[in-house]
């Protein structure tokens, strides 16, 4: 059958960005520029909505097709900091006019409290605080999970091995089939050794390796690497984790 506009389209992303990771040259300087902006704190300079989202622009494209094409009616996330990786998510929610986020931290600050909850988007949001790893957080999360049907989450707070980990096992089961637990900054792995001295994480020591012993274990999740491929920049380099059982 001959494929429309749109299927061409899309096999013509397959086949363009499935030979980024081929080309030497390529990568070569891609790993010199993400190390670079890994320095000079590259990924602190981007606001959405007005609220500061502390994330790479590559990683929130990628995580705006996510949600259009799942189309969750809740997703989970770990990590707020400033708020606007919820804000992000509430917005994309709105647009398909359905939803709610949950966000979860250790340790939610009241002006960053003040402006989540005066947000235009506070209406689809929902604040917890406490640690993700904790019982009855955990707990919590699971009875708002059971009044929804379609679940994306992403786990972006302590990057240590054992915490993320411990938020896998909490949360990815939660995930519906089809949809995917995104693992911020597995990077980690892949920066060179002492840019994190100051973090109890760091090389060999971080969500990236979380993530493959949690996938040893787990079958029901895969590596989505048409999406890190096709970003070229991204601060979860392995860390798409799409439900698949």
């Amino acid at each position: 059958m001959k494929k429309n506009q749109l299927q061409q389209f899309y096999s013509d992303i397959d086949k363009r960005t499935h030979l980024y990771k081929r080309n030497k040259k390529f990568q070569d300087f891609r790993r010199g520029i993400f190390n670079e902006m890994a320095k000079t704190g590259y990924a602190y300079n981007f606001f959405w909505l007005g609220i500061p989202v502390i994330q790479l622009p590559q990683d929130l494209q990628a995580l705006q097709e996510i949600i259009w094409k799942t189309k969750p009616d809740l997703i989970i996330e770990t990590g707020i900091a400033w708020g606007g990786s919820v804000v992000f998510s509430a917005s994309m929610l709105e647009l398909l006019g359905r939803g709610k986020v949950v966000g979860i931290d250790i340790d939610i600050r009241k002006h960053n409290r003040n402006a989540i909850e005066n947000h235009k988007m506070s209406k689809r949001i929902e604040l917890i605080e406490g640690s993700s790893v904790s019982r009855d957080v955990i707990e919590r999360v699971r009875k708002i999970a059971k009044r929804h049907k379609k679940i994306l989450v992403c786990l972006d707070s302590n990057h240590t091995h054992s915490h993320v980990l411990a938020e896998l096992e909490a949360y990815a089961p939660l995930v519906s089939i089809g949809s995917y637990c995104m693992v911020g900054d597995t990077a980690v792995e892949d920066v060179p050794v002492g840019r994190f001295s100051d973090r109890p994480w760091g090389k060999g020591n971080n969500p990236k390796t979380a993530v493959e012993e949690f996938l040893k274990k787990n079958k029901n999740f895969k590596i989505d690497k048409k999406i890190e491929s096709k970003l070229v920049f991204t601060g979860s380099p392995g860390g798409y984790l799409k439900r698949i059982k």
